[in-house]
């Protein structure tokens, strides 16, 4: 029986029911030495707050996301073939050549209802990052309409928190349900979103960072994950058409991967996220210096030879993501440009789910206005707007 599905749930309630139904029934009922009475009294009592708890758990968990599957949940599950040193780049020695195979994925329907329509799943192993996963894909309403048969499609790649769902961002925060009506009036650009698995290591979370022995989880996200939707669909190629956002740790993760990437991604959206990698308890990063250190977005944008041409989105509480959205800003000069917003509300999905129009606002007029003069048609992300006689599509240039 699924870790997420109604089924269990429901089950759950059930068991709750009859537990707590149980005492009232038996307790006087009970016959036997004083002591046996009072042991299983207690047991009764016990087991009615431990099926309280668990249908609360499992409440929790589908709410916000959490854990996946039994296998999550427990630590069992395996995400990792093998973690070479691929260097700084996270290529190793898998540059991309001319007659290299095509990394075409075949997807199936997400079948689980919590998702919306059109979310749809496939399990890639990564050819550079030896990680293995699921990632789940939408596709927007543009994507299949004959005027925009020509097209790429600008993509915003989505990071949950730690522990964190590959399903969260279109269960919790239904960020499709929330976008589509947007992006068929041209509001919002018609991203193509794609949501891979995070969680990659039991009781520990990657910092999204490549440890060689351990775990490649960037080269993952920004390699062969990114590689896999250009190959597989009708995406954008270059980094102008790219962006990744992400809650809590995955906020961490989308801002570090632009600033180290700015050749993968133009723009990044952090949603009370943190600069320090030691943030998270258990952090593969947090707990040694040099990781810590090379993993700190803030030490990467302080280090960097040149700017990185990327722009950030970051909001968050005090001392929930704004403060360390203020550092990064801080210390941005041209062309990095840092929006901080300070949100209100706490650390939960329900407060990053409100924010998800107004991000996708502002990704859609990013991707837009850093566009560079004088690229190719292929090169542009697809701009938000029903398409016009020729077939071409009005650009939003700005949004109310």
């Amino acid at each position: 029986m699924s870790l997420t599905g109604t089924p269990f749930f429901l089950a759950t309630i059930a068991l709750a029911v009859v537990t707590v139904l149980l005492p009232l029934l038996l307790w006087s009922r009970l016959r036997g030495p004083a002591l046996v009475r009072g042991t299983l009294r207690l047991m009764m009592v016990v087991l009615a707050q431990a099926s309280a708890v668990l249908s609360v758990f499992v409440m929790v968990n589908n709410t916000n996301g959490l854990y996946d599957s039994w296998a999550d949940l427990l630590g069992t599950g395996q995400h990792i073939v093998a973690a070479p040193d691929l260097g700084r780049d996270g290529l190793g020695d898998h540059k991309r050549r001319a007659n290299e195979a095509r990394v075409v994925q075949d997807f199936s329907p997400a079948h689980d209802a919590r998702m919306g329509r059109g979310v749809r799943v496939t399990r890639l192993s990564g050819r550079v990052s030896g990680v293995r996963g699921e990632v789940y894909v939408w596709l927007p309403p543009q994507y299949n309409q004959p005027a925009f048969q020509n097209r790429r499609f600008p993509v915003v790649e989505l990071l949950g928190g730690f522990p964190g769902s590959a399903k969260a961002w279109f269960s919790g925060l239904r960020v499709q349900s929330q976008l589509e009506a947007g992006m068929r009036s041209g509001q919002i650009a018609p991203f193509i979103l794609v949501e891979p698995r995070t969680n990659l290591l039991a009781g520990q979370d990657t910092g999204c960072a490549n440890v060689p022995g351990v775990v490649d989880a960037e080269s993952w996200l920004s390699v062969d994950v990114r590689q896999m939707v250009i190959d597989t669909f009708r995406a954008q190629r270059r980094a102008g058409g790219w962006a990744v956002a992400g809650y809590s740790a995955g906020a961490h993760c989308a801002v570090k991967m632009a600033l180290a990437h700015p050749d993968r991604y133009r723009a990044a959206v952090g949603l009370s996220g943190y600069n320090d990698p030691a943030a998270e308890r258990v952090s593969l990063t947090g707990g040694d210096p040099e990781l810590r250190r090379v993993n700190n977005p803030l030490w990467i944008l302080r280090h960097a030879t040149v700017p990185p041409r990327v722009a950030l989105y970051l909001s968050g509480r005090r001392n929930d993501g704004y403060r360390d959205g203020l550092a990064l800003r801080r210390a941005a000069a041209p062309p990095t440009r840092v929006v901080v917003v300070e949100a209100r509300g706490p650390h939960t999905i329900a407060v990053w789910k409100r924010q998800v129009p107004q991000v996708f606002r502002w990704l859609t007029a990013e991707l837009s206005s850093l566009r560079g003069p004088g690229r190719s048609r292929e090169a542009h992300p697809v701009d938000g707007g029903e398409p016009d006689r020729d077939g071409r599509v009005r650009r939003v240039d700005h949004l109310g």
